[in-house]
């Protein structure tokens, strides 16, 4: 399948929106983790064996893993996130874009070594530094809209012919970007006003909605805003809301019980 083939059966096979972001810190996770071999991913394998049933994406960031030389960890993880959760696509938060030929790389990077079915890429530098993530119909390819930071106002603000920055990108990625079908944007939790303009814009693209949980988005103002006709349209992430449920032995079950009780909470707007 293709990965928004992936994304339309993961909705509805697990009744779910909600994306867990595996973006393990080495001084978060448990401490008795922390002297083992591979202790990233030994912690993202208890996660997502607590929370494969209440999901319909896994999204890890790749700055996590690099940082520490734990390269290694993050494709382990990938792999069983497709041999544990099969049908339930991941997506690698890496944000990039550049010129052409260093961009071919990056695809590689994504698809070839780490398996993943998304990738999220900056817009900065226009479509041709992002066309070679564009080409791949099979593979999904997340384009930075309206982040959920506060200095996001500064750039994605920004007068453009009359409008936002922002609501010109999502008009701009949803119509000629998205010519094989495969892109969606990223639109805030806490800016759900602007989410719903890019809603409007863009129609039932879907919107991958980062900062509900730690970062205080309203899941309410989320779905009113950002949801699609059917309901869905939304993969919303919680990262350390979920996977920092608990610094104990019990975490895996911690985190088991945060992501069925947040999906209950999306799925009570829906």
């Amino acid at each position: 399948m293709t990965f928004m083939e992936m994304l339309k059966s993961a909705w509805k096979k697990s009744g779910s929106l909600l994306c867990v972001g595996l973006d393990p810190d080495l001084e978060k996770i448990p401490e008795f983790l922390r002297g083992e071999k591979n202790p990233l991913f030994r912690f993202n394998k208890a996660i997502i064996d607590a929370t494969k049933d209440q999901v319909c994406a896994y999204k890890p960031q790749a700055a996590y893993y690099a940082g520490l030389s734990a390269d290694e960890d993050l494709k382990m993880t990938i792999d069983y996130i497709h041999e544990a959760a099969p049908g339930i696509p991941v997506i690698l938060d890496a944000k990039r874009g550049d010129i052409g030929a260093t961009t071919k790389m990056y695809v590689k990077e994504a698809f070839e070594r780490y398996q993943a079915d998304a990738v999220t890429v900056n817009p900065y530098m226009g479509m041709d530094a992002v066309k070679p993530f564009l080409d791949r119909a099979d593979k999904g390819v997340i384009v930075l809209c309206r982040t959920s930071n506060p200095g996001a106002k500064e750039i994605q603000e920004l007068d453009v012919a009359g409008e936002p920055l922002y609501q010109h990108v999502a008009r701009q990625v949803s119509t000629v970007w998205n010519f094989n079908g495969n892109v969606m944007l990223v639109a805030g939790a806490t800016f759900p006003e602007e989410l719903g303009r890019i809603r409007w814009i863009i129609g039932d693209t879907p919107l991958l909605v980062p900062g509900v949980g730690a970062q205080g988005g309203d899941v309410k103002a989320v779905l009113e805003n950002g949801k699609t006709a059917d309901g869905t349209g939304l993969v919303i992430n919680s990262s350390r809301g979920i996977i920092y449920a608990s610094s104990g032995r019990d975490f895996a079950e911690a985190s088991g019980e945060a992501a069925r009780k947040l999906n209950e909470t999306i799925n009570s707007y829906r």
